[in-house]
């Protein structure tokens, strides 16, 4: 030990990660003589584990040092390069990326698809039936004996006919089975930015920012500050032998021998597409310390994801949960029906009951639009057995239409990104960030909307790259990277095979074409130089796209604005808060706003009104944007005010206190309903006219 302590380390105590391979290499390297430098790896920031990194301190791995070099240069290639010719193309101020820009793309293809999907009509039939008092559905499963496919309403009406009257189903067939449930594996940084993001409803960069708080320490009282969880970046669910026992010990003293898994579940196993597996997987460093035994200590944010990370965990290493699940079939022979052209008809009915809680008792899985239904939010069927005639409420036909792939969420972008190989799991929080602050996508009801913006830029990049801005170079670049690391392949021979033909792109670049594709130039196809007479082409530049006399620079120097000449701000009758004089409407990146006519003599500026009032003291409500993430709000006119409203407000009358003022709300649930400014009371929103539904045909 004391010989070993001696030695130099290259660098503080720093985790095991790829982007930070290269702290403190290039100070060995740099041509010092230096003694023998190490490299202490941290998994976790508790005194155990710092105290043994320091005693086992270990050289530094040339071959991950240049396999982080090369993903760095090849970053900083791609954006130094692509993003001037958004500047020139489209205006400046925008980014491309080699990641970046490929999470657009998976964005505004999605938005495309959406775009493009017509939907196709399609109806069920689903009857209500009651066993003792317990009411469960069945719904139509097949018609002769083939799949049941009804397409519009006059199929569903002849299907009731035919069954009209009928006021019982026979039970011709029931299945039971037992099936298992597994817990999932403890989190990677991507999954723990998904369930964050599906039950707490937190963003990738605020889960990252407060993970970063709980793994380098907070203070707990008598144990002083103490990394509370492992490192957060990792695409490994391995788990430490001695971190698997302790929980389990714990689990039983908590639940019970009988909850506990048939062994410890070190997961793991097996190195999937793109995984590191340097660091274990994302869980609390000492499974005893409940969630609820340090909250006094942490904040509201801190405590949910401690509590997240901590019941994933311990659930990893609980028994399945069990079910009971049952399948019957209720078979209506043709010759049972009373007109001609009979059919046969079977409805089936599934169920299930838990058995055994098991991990369940501790922890179950966020789902949003578009998961699958879980085994435990199925129905439960009474006890039903064979031969028996189950009395029928009702016969329902339902009118449905199909409908397009959901928009992506940030868990569901993150998935994607993650199952196609694109990018690091560390990285997604600061690409969405960037998506989100460059204007490119709106987040609305927790779902990505590309803007007009962020399509013209996937559209020129994808244009001028379409073999570099597309899914399978950028996974395919990852794979490569990893045989730098893996020692299977030369960095500067990744670097010189993906310069060439970047390169060669580069300087083919037209940028009238690309200009073309980024704006309307119908306008001005037939316009000439008031100068000259000469043709106007559009031309790129460092401030932005522009047009010019073809003769442009040697015999002619007319240039203007691509749009044509600024358009005169529109004159208001709004005085300026600092002078007086009439505000106009001007243009700024957020929007529209209010600018003082006498600009630049007088710099007052306000946001643009709503033409609803604060009910505090009847201040007008403006739009306002949070420093931050950029989100917008609405706050009163007055800097004394501390009203705020986080949905846009809409001058519409409460029904309760008839005052004038509401804002605009949304729930999946719900739909659209208003909320009163001033008494908080809520109403629903008149929703347009639905299909007219088939009446059920049977009742009782």
């Amino acid at each position: 030990m004391r010989r070993r302590t001696r030695a130099k380390c290259s660098s503080p105590p720093t985790p095991i990660a790829r982007e930070r391979r290269s702290r403190g290499t290039w100070r060995s390297r740099s041509g010092r003589s230096v003694a023998r430098r190490y490299r202490v790896l941290l998994r976790e920031i508790t005194k155990d584990a710092v105290t043994e990194a320091i005693s086992r301190p270990g050289d530094i791995d040339d071959r991950k040092v240049e396999a982080q070099q090369a993903r760095r240069i090849l970053d900083r290639l791609v954006g130094y390069k692509a993003s001037p010719l958004l500047w020139k193309s489209v205006k400046t101020g925008l980014s491309a990326g080699r990641v970046q820009t490929v999470a657009l793309r998976l964005i505004v293809e999605r938005e495309r698809e959406i775009r493009a999907f017509r939907p196709v009509e399609y109806w069920t039939v689903e009857a209500l039936l009651e066993k003792a008092g317990q009411r469960f559905t069945a719904k139509l499963h097949q018609i002769d004996g083939k799949k049941a496919e009804i397409s519009n309403k006059a199929e569903a009406d002849r299907i009731l006919s035919d069954l009209e009257g009928r006021r019982t189903f026979g039970v011709s067939e029931v299945k039971r089975r037992e099936r298992r449930k597994n817990p999932s594996a403890p989190f990677t940084t991507s999954t723990l930015q998904q369930e964050a993001a599906k039950k707490l409803s937190f963003g990738s960069k605020r889960t990252m920012r407060i993970a970063q708080d709980l793994y380098e320490g907070i203070d707990i009282g008598p144990e002083g500050a103490v990394g509370l969880i492992t490192y957060m970046r990792t695409d490994s669910t391995r788990v430490a032998e001695s971190a698997a026992t302790q929980a389990q010990d714990y689990l039983r003293v908590l639940f019970g021998a009988e909850y506990l898994a048939k062994g410890l579940q070190l997961y793991g196993n097996g190195k999937a597409k793109n995984t590191q597996d340097a660091h274990e997987s994302v869980r609390p460093t000492d499974p005893t310390r409940r969630p609820d035994d340090i909250r006094k200590h942490l904040s509201p944010d801190q405590f949910k994801l401690y509590q997240l990370v901590w019941q994933r965990f311990m659930a990893s290493q609980m028994a399945p949960a069990v079910f009971d699940t049952t399948t019957v079939d209720f078979d209506i022979p043709a010759r049972e029906q009373p007109h001609i052209g009979r059919r046969s008809y079977l409805f089936r009915s599934t169920g299930s009951v838990i058995k055994f809680q098991g991990f369940l008792a501790l922890y179950r899985e966020a789902r949003e639009e578009g998961d699958s239904k879980a085994l435990e939010d199925e129905q439960a069927l009474p006890v039903i057995e064979m031969g028996e005639n189950i009395p029928v409420v009702s016969i329902t036909p339902s009118q449905h239409f199909t409908e397009p792939p959901p928009r992506f969420s940030e868990a569901s972008l993150v998935k994607e990104l993650e199952r196609l190989g694109i990018g690091r799991p560390s990285t997604y929080a600061s690409i969405i960030s960037v998506l989100v602050d460059r204007r490119y996508v709106n987040l609305e009801q927790r779902r990505f909307f590309p803007t007009e913006l962020g399509e013209t830029v996937e559209k020129v990049m994808v244009k001028q790259f379409p073999d570099i801005f597309n899914v399978d170079f950028t996974s395919g670049m990852e794979l490569e990277l990893d045989k730098v690391e893996e020692g299977e392949l030369g960095w500067r021979a990744v670097l010189k095979d993906f310069w060439g033909p970047f390169d060669k792109s580069l300087k083919n670049v037209q940028f009238g074409a690309l200009i073309a594709e980024a704006h309307d130039l119908s306008a001005i196809v037939n316009e000439r130089c008031p100068d000259c007479g000469g043709k106007l082409e559009p031309r790129g530049g460092f401030f932005g796209p522009f047009l010019a006399c073809e003769n442009h620079p040697k015999n002619c120097k007319y240039t203007r604005p691509l749009k044509g000449e600024k358009a005169k701000p529109k004159m208001t009758d709004i005085p300026c808060h600092l002078c007086g004089q009439p505000m106009v409407v001007r243009q700024g990146r957020s929007g529209e706003f209010l600018g003082c006519s006498t600009f630049p003599k007088c710099r007052g500026t306000r946001s643009m009104p709503t033409g609803v009032f604060c009910p505090k003291d009847g201040g007008e409500l403006v739009e306002r944007r949070s420093k931050k993430r950029g989100t917008a709000f609405y706050a009163c006119s007055n800097e004394d005010c501390d009203f705020v409203a986080w949905n846009k407000p809409v001058a519409e009358t409460c029904p309760e206190c008839g005052y004038v003022g509401a804002e605009m709300k949304f729930t999946k649930a719900r739909g659209d309903f208003r909320k009163c400014l001033k008494c908080g009371n809520e109403w629903d929103v008149p929703a347009a006219p639905e299909p007219v539904d088939v009446e059920p045909a049977l009742a009782g």
